[in-house]
């Protein structure tokens, strides 16, 4: 076996300058998994839905890449030709959540759940936290976010005890006014909360959700944030060892805890995380720039707005011409999600789903079935189970693909890193120049 420490030492040489964008649309999923039903999510299919609830989608530009070839999808015809390869991943990891999706996508496999609290959090958790922040707590159950503001706000005001509340997802959120509790002291918080939740009760997230307003009128700031839990060593970290540049856009470095991103570029909404994402492209000479838009999930998805989902949707294939035209020749575009958020599906959280995988390169089309797929593909890939792919039929595979094709692409075909570490996923994109 290859010592990663000597090929971590090869760094410079393993190297070739490139740029990849790869955009996550929050929630977006493509049809629920076989598994779907443990999870409670059995029927759920968030692109179709969303598209039936809107009597048909509006989308040309993703059209033309694909996104109707991956499946029937009202208003969204297949494209003849697509112009980048098109499929759905599927998800390995026993969770459906934003965390476990992007590490997922960066080849981290979560075979253990992390815990959730359907009855609230145990009371030494909540004494804790109580004890350290010097304040009560009010809540301590599964809500959703609009609704237990709605619930306790006014109480919040009048006692400054914290909102506490979870979901069907390892999380903790602590939620506060902004008159009551100033935004860094919020955060800080939440920093005393991932402090006292490890062990048995090492939940994935805590959140912090600032809201503003009066009663009857209380509304959620953009200021969320996230503090995860640090990741094992991902595909981003390869990428930092071997001296790539990843910018993180959005909710990104807040995902990994900043592990293996140099950059952090905050965003307030889809339309700004659009924008940073295309003047990043415009700016940088090397580098990947990885995207959340987490609208999808955040606005529409868990508030179960079909129509706001349906218009999200519209915006950024509206944006896709721009996108590719920030792209250079030789750039690796990729698009795609990390779980399922149906607004259509009973309740609000998310959804155990495929995610769609649209892939372009530079200005040259490749589809499963072309040179830059298969032909040049080792024999010991495709003893693996790289087989070739029918050129009109989507392509199926893992989520993990996503940052092992990144990898690929950045190593110009290299891979020992990923081998020698043994790191999930298959590239479905051959590059061998250096």
């Amino acid at each position: 076996m290859v010592n990663p420490l000597w090929l971590f030492g090869r760094r410079k040489r393993m190297r070739r300058r490139a740029r990849c964008l790869l955009i996550t649309l929050d929630g977006v999923g493509a049809g629920a998994l076989p598994d779907a039903a443990d999870f409670g999510d059995a029927g759920a299919d968030t692109l179709v839905h969303v598209a039936e609830a809107a009597g048909g989608l509006k989308l040309p530009n993703l059209a033309a890449l694909g996104l109707g070839n991956i499946t029937r999808l009202p208003g969204v015809a297949p494209a003849p030709r697509p112009q980048a390869l098109f499929g759905r991943l599927r998800e390995r990891s026993r969770g459906k959540d934003t965390t476990t999706g992007h590490w997922e996508l960066m080849g981290v496999i979560t075979e253990k759940p992390y815990p959730v609290y359907p009855e609230g959090f145990p009371r030494e958790v909540i004494d804790a936290f109580s004890e350290q922040t010097g304040r009560g707590v009010l809540g301590n159950k599964p809500a959703s976010g609009t609704e237990i503001i709605e619930e306790l706000g006014e109480e919040h005001l009048r006692t400054g005890k914290l909102i506490v509340y979870t979901s069907a997802d390892s999380v903790f959120q602590v939620a506060a006014h902004v008159d009551v509790v100033p935004l860094e002291q919020l955060y800080e918080y939440c920093r005393i909360a991932r402090g006292i939740l490890r062990g048995e009760h090492e939940v994935v997230r805590v959140i912090a959700r600032p809201f503003t307003g009066a009663p009857g009128s209380f509304e959620r700031t953009r200021d969320r944030r996230d503090f995860s839990v640090v990741p094992p060593r991902t595909y981003l970290n390869l990428l930092a060892d071997i001296g790539v540049p990843v910018h993180g856009v959005g909710k990104i470095s807040q995902i990994f805890a900043a592990s293996g991103v140099r950059y952090e570029h905050k965003t307030r909404s889809n339309a700004d995380g659009i924008r940073r994402s295309v003047e990043l492209m415009r700016e940088i000479d090397e580098g990947l720039v990885f995207t959340n838009l987490v609208d999808f999930d955040m606005v529409w998805g868990h508030r179960n707005d079909a129509e706001g989902f349906a218009r999200g949707l519209e915006e950024f294939d509206a944006a896709v011409p721009e996108l590719l035209a920030a792209c250079r020749p030789g750039d690796l575009l990729v698009v795609t999600a990390d779980h399922g958020c149906d607004p259509v599906h009973p309740g609000t959280d998310h959804t155990r789903e495929y995610v769609p995988l649209l892939a372009r390169l530079g200005g040259e089309m490749f589809t499963a079935g072309g040179s830059l797929f298969d032909a040049a593909l080792p024999e010991r890939e495709r003893e693996q189970g790289a087989a070739r792919q029918p050129k009109d039929q989507p392509y199926q595979g893992e989520m993990a693909d996503v940052g092992a094709t990144v990898l690929r692409f950045f190593t110009g075909g290299k891979l020992e890193l990923a081998e020698a570490l043994k790191m999930p996923g298959r590239p479905f994109l051959v590059v061998n120049r250096e």
